[in-house]
């Protein structure tokens, strides 16, 4: 069923005005809101009030609650954490029943009742800060935990006594970016461990890899690593078997740029991979380095460095152990002498088993067609802690929630650790494909109920990324499901930008190819147009981080494509974007090279706040940040709702809702997401008239 939008225009707080010009390489641009970036008592009088108004608006809707129920029931993890092994037992998190915070657990079996080791309400009853990540000592007796009090995923450093429960004395001082490291990467013997902090806010970026001792000082001293670039992500990670450091550095091309023997006085680091711009990831495998890498190969090989290599950064001095093929590779995880590769086919995840020469041993049998649970970058995979016999990965689908699974080699079927806690019922999925400006298939899954089977338009949402090397994996869309569940249609599409296809596609939709991002979004709503799927009346696009300036960026070169438009923690002042370091290096990673004059001016045509024109029809647009955000920070939104605000007094709704003691999205409590995800949901269902 539909029904109109509800037809009671907003009466939006008033947003002042200000003479105030940003200059950026010589190009002078208007920021009559640049005000609006202070933590003033004037920004926060307006954004509490502007909150109030995007609350009421939603909420008032009488579909409110029964929404908010299906998101309560579709709302899953992320990216799924999964347990860990460490000296006969296993750690993880688990989510209090019915509350907000996650508690540590350690039990016998991988997902066993257990023992609550740590639980953040003993660090603040009232308001627990969130649990970010956890890292056992391999000798199980120390429990590393990093705990956040503010949402913005910056965190600290707890060590705690897994038999008492009680708090170390003398933990790091530092604060941790986010969770992207790791946490800590602990020595073999237990000893100590290697973090990566930041020096001053966030947004600086200046990070410092560190080595914790656990004697009886405490002591966190510096590790004197030349890394090869001044701003990026970096860490330290210990091999497998102890013997090495692996110095790693780089969020989109990574690459390890010193190795150092651990247990012979000193670490003495020697420089590895430091010259190539293409990225090599993988392990130290005996006296090897065996990585995936697209160095010679834009989908992906695989490869063993020797760790006495003359020239490591000649790749003709590389042992190719599997050549490039029609897949895209992205990790491989050492596990019991073989080697477990995950790759994209056609954008679904495989995972093959091969030997440490490079013959394949077989597949995994994976449950379906759907997605390893992976971190987006293939740093932050890297980082992440393996079982010395068994395989562990979550997988979920586009109708089926994250379950853990366990493989092994001499195991030929998997073993279910954890079963899927929801599933889509009534619900198919298809495979299509749209054709892009400049002749470019660009792939798309259409998630729909079984009984909207008739080729007519329906309610339908987009939801696309495209940046960053970054893939968009075919997962289980999470709350998003709910738009299913009410009788919508969910398109899940892999914009060039993206890593679904390797080099190329990456290559093909930053820098100076950014605008064919763009437009491979346009293709696919074009394309369903044109199907008699959808009309610009009943169509709506989301996204979140970089896919929110996509979702803005499209609200602002096709105004007339869409019904609704919802940026979440995005960025949209790419201009003013570029005075921190942090964002000045997702600009020139992705965007542009802002030291040339017609590059800044090329970046301004897909910058949503400047791209605002008085006296045109925008589409409705709420947007969604959080104010402790240190990525894309909250005053993006608050900027850009002020001039869409101005210049559509009588059109449809422009709402924005800064959360507060909310980040990026990785630390954010369950209820809150919870509330989030039902808030912009609702406003999309609204403007699309659908009823339950």
């Amino acid at each position: 069923m539909v029904s109109e939008p509800m037809s009671e225009k907003p009466a939006y707080p008033h947003s002042r005005t200000e003479e105030v010009q940003e200059v950026l390489t010589g190009v002078t641009f208007p920021d009559p809101y640049r005000w609006l970036e202070g933590n003033t008592d004037e920004v926060k009088t307006w954004q509490r009030a502007q909150a109030a108004l995007a609350s009421a608006y939603v909420r008032d809707w009488p579909h409110y609650e029964r929404v908010r129920a299906l998101v309560a029931k579709y709302s899953t993890e992320r990216f799924t954490t999964l347990p860990q092994f460490a000296a006969g037992r296993w750690f993880r998190t688990q989510l209090v029943k019915g509350g907000r915070h996650a508690q540590a657990i350690v039990s016998d079996r991988p997902l066993g009742s257990g023992r609550t080791v740590f639980d953040p309400t003993t660090l603040n009853a009232t308001h627990p800060p969130y649990l970010c990540w956890i890292a056992p000592s391999p000798d199980g007796r120390i429990l590393a935990v990093g705990v956040c009090s503010n949402g913005s995923e910056n965190n600290s450093i707890c060590l705690i006594e897994v038999d008492t429960g009680k708090a170390l004395s003398n933990p790091p001082s530092q604060t941790l970016m986010d969770n992207w490291t790791g946490g800590v990467q602990w020595l073999a013997d237990s000893k100590g461990f290697f973090f990566s902090a930041i020096h001053g806010k966030a947004v600086d970026f200046a990070q410092q890899v560190f080595f914790h001792s656990l004697g009886a000082e405490g002591t966190s001293a510096p590790v004197k690593v030349k890394w090869t670039a001044e701003t990026d992500y970096r860490m330290v990670v210990v091999s497998a078997d102890g013997r090495y450091a692996v110095a790693t550095e780089r969020v989109t091309n990574t690459i390890p740029v010193a190795i150092a023997e651990i247990g012979r006085g000193p670490l003495r680091w020697r420089p590895f991979i430091t010259t190539l711009e293409g990225s090599v990831v993988g392990h130290v495998v005996s006296d090897r380095y065996i990585a995936v890498t697209n160095v010679g190969a834009k989908r992906g090989r695989v490869v063993a460095i020797s760790l006495d290599a003359e020239n490591p950064n000649n790749p003709a001095d590389w042992q190719e152990l599997l050549p490039e093929s029609d897949s895209t590779l992205r990790t491989i995880t050492p596990v019991a002498g073989v080697l477990y590769l995950t790759e994209f086919v056609e954008t679904y995840s495989r995972v093959r088993i091969l030997s440490d020469d490079g013959h394949v041993l077989g597949t995994v049998p994976l449950p379906g067609r759907g997605a390893v649970g992976e971190y987006p970058f293939q740093l932050i995979n890297l980082a992440q802690k393996t079982h010395p016999s068994q395989y562990l990965f979550s997988f979920s689908s586009f109708i089926s929630s994250a379950g853990i699974f366990s493989h092994s080699l001499e195991r030929a079927e998997l073993q279910e650790l954890k079963a899927p806690e929801v599933q889509l019922a009534d619900a198919v999925v298809e495979d299509c494909w749209a054709q892009s400006a400049d002749g470019t298939r660009v792939p798309y899954h259409l998630v729909r109920p079984t009984q909207l089977a008739s080729p007519r338009p329906h309610p339908t949402l987009i939801y696309a990324y495209g940046a960053f090397n970054l893939p968009l994996l075919p997962q289980f869309p999470g709350s998003m499901a709910a738009f299913v569940a009410a009788g919508g249609v969910f398109v899940h599409a892999h914009l060039r930008g993206g890593a679904e296809f390797g080099l190329d596609w990456w290559e093909g939709g930053r820098l100076k190819n950014k605008q064919n991002c763009y437009d491979d979004l346009y293709a696919v709503a074009d394309h369903l147009v044109a199907q008699d799927r959808a009309t610009p009346e009943r169509l709506a696009v989301t996204g979140h981080s970089a896919g929110g300036l996509s979702a803005a960026v499209a609200a602002m070169q096709r105004p007339r494509l869409w019904k609704a438009v919802v940026p979440r923690v995005p960025v949209l002042d790419l201009i003013g974007n570029c005075r921190d370091p942090y964002n000045w290096m997702a600009t020139v990673l992705d965007r542009a090279n802002i030291s040339e004059e017609d590059e800044v001016r090329r970046l301004a045509t897909f910058s949503p706040y400047h791209m605002v024109r008085d006296g045109l029809s925008y589409p409705a647009v709420y947007l969604d940040a959080g104010e402790t955000d240190p990525r894309s920070p909250a005053w993006h939104a608050r900027k850009f709702a002020a001039r869409m605000q101005a210049v559509m007094p009588d059109g449809p709704p422009v709402l924005v809702h800064v959360w507060e003691n909310v980040g990026h999205g990785w630390a954010t409590d369950k209820v809150t997401a919870t509330t989030q995800a039902t808030d912009w949901l609702a406003f999309i269902m609204l403007q699309l008239g659908m009823t339950d």
